[in-house]
């Protein structure tokens, strides 16, 4: 995991504002969140298993995550890499896994070894610089 410090930590906004902007730049809420905290994910990088994300945590200052009037600060974002495994699987889901997309597949490593760690963050910090001009646009 690589953590980024930037301008968009500590920065407010309305969750149905700026959810809808980042979904523009096609970054989406993580499967995970709760009422009160979440991540938002954007893929920089995905080849045959292995992918790079830009992980943005969010929490909730007032109201619920599920709503677009609630309001949220930015924490430290970061970026990390998934592995997941791309070949057949012996359950219930192995047409999908067969396939490669099996979007419910557990990474095999949640955190794997990113090379070329210069590259990721000063990408990471690219995007996240369009993240703040695209909020901070309104």
């Amino acid at each position: 995991m690589l953590k980024l410090h930037t301008e968009l930590e500590g920065k407010q906004a309305y969750f149905g504002e700026v959810h809808s902007k980042l979904r523009e730049l096609g970054f989406s809420l993580c499967g995970s969140w709760e009422y009160d905290a979440g991540f938002l994910d954007g893929i920089l990088w995905r080849e045959n298993g292995e992918s790079i994300y830009l992980r943005i945590p969010i929490h909730v200052l007032d109201g619920e995550l599920d709503r677009p009037d609630a309001f949220i600060e930015f924490r430290t974002p970061f970026v990390i890499k998934h592995v997941v495994n791309i070949g057949l699987d012996k359950d219930e889901n192995s047409l999908l896994s067969a396939t490669g997309f099996n979007q419910f597949q557990k990474p095999i490593d949640q955190d794997g070894h990113i090379d070329d760690k210069n590259y990721w963050e000063k990408t990471g910090e690219e995007v996240i610089n369009r993240i703040i001009n695209q909020i901070t646009a309104s």
